[in-house]
């Protein structure tokens, strides 16, 4: 007589709409961090500079903002009116670092099931393993950035004759990073899991960036912006977090939190509709990739 089985993993594509595997994917932490170190060391292999490129990039971005926006066009960058002054080299590397990251982090997690589609077809795993590999391995990259930036502000500060100033609202930078992180990998699977049927929107990921960097205030400061059109301007979710981090780096800027809550808002709301999204799109992505 055969004795009964107990399993540990059952795989069925049977789901609730709120079955997300939260738990499930927190067990598998172990290849998260595999994952995100085989991203990682994939992006710099077989280069000369290697992870040095994380900071050459944004630093030469940079440079190219404060010549041609800060320099030629001579785009203000000030956030409120007031004559503190802020160097347009650290306003261009803050607004760069944050766009970058989040950037490069939606479009990896938009690229999800069609990237890893060989290895979802052959091994399981919960899926949400790999957009979250994906967001962790771009953070690597961001803290790198975002020493390269600390150098430079603390520079600015020593040498005394900026506006720059430490105040306590710079403990709102880590809720501006995990805001960003929660804002990326929300809209990123959302994508994810569209494309998996519609590619054209692939496509679209790229040329949709760099509109919705135009239209974020990364080259440019609120100033720029007519006091009738803010309230339009402030519903893109990724524009209260830039100011907001810009505020408590340098102690003075644009800061509402009515926008911070919004922002707060559109970001989970995207991130929990993604998650629901991608856990129906995951059980027939295979007969659809």
């Amino acid at each position: 007589m055969s004795q009964p089985q107990n399993f540990k993993t059952i795989i069925t594509s049977d789901h609730k709409l709120f079955d997300l595997h939260l738990k499930e994917t927190f067990q598998y932490r172990d290849l998260i961090f595999l994952f995100v170190k085989r991203d990682f060391v994939a992006l710099y292999k077989q280069t000369i500079l290697g992870p040095a490129w994380a900071v050459i990039q944004p630093l030469l971005t940079t440079v190219v903002f404060t010549i041609i926006f800060g320099n030629l066009a001579n785009l203000t960058t000030a956030d409120i009116e007031g004559n503190l002054f802020l160097p347009s080299f650290l306003f261009y590397m803050s607004g760069n670092i944050c766009w970058a990251y989040f950037s490069t982090t939606l479009q990896g997690t938009s690229n999800t099931f069609l990237a890893n589609s060989a290895t979802m077809g052959k091994v399981y795993y919960p899926r949400l393993v790999s957009p979250i590999a994906t967001a962790l391995s771009k953070l690597i990259a961001f803290f790198i950035q975002f020493v390269m930036f600390l150098c430079f502000w603390l520079y600015y500060i020593l040498r005394g004759d900026t506006g720059i100033s430490i105040t306590p609202m710079l403990l709102l930078v880590p809720l501006c990073i995990l805001q960003m992180i929660i804002l990326s990998v929300g809209c990123g699977i959302i994508i994810s899991s569209v494309t998996t049927k519609y590619r054209d929107l692939a496509m679209l990921v790229g040329f949709g960036l760099q509109l919705w960097q135009y239209g974020s205030p990364i080259a440019y400061g609120l100033q720029l912006v007519p006091d009738k059109w803010m309230s339009f301007y402030m519903l893109n979710p990724i524009s209260p977090i830039i100011t907001t981090f810009r505020y408590a780096m340098f102690g003075f800027g644009y800061f509402d939190l009515s926008y911070y809550i919004y922002g707060w808002g559109v970001s989970l709301a995207l991130f929990l509709i993604g998650l629901i999204i991608f856990s129906r799109i995951e059980r027939t992505f295979m007969d659809t990739i």
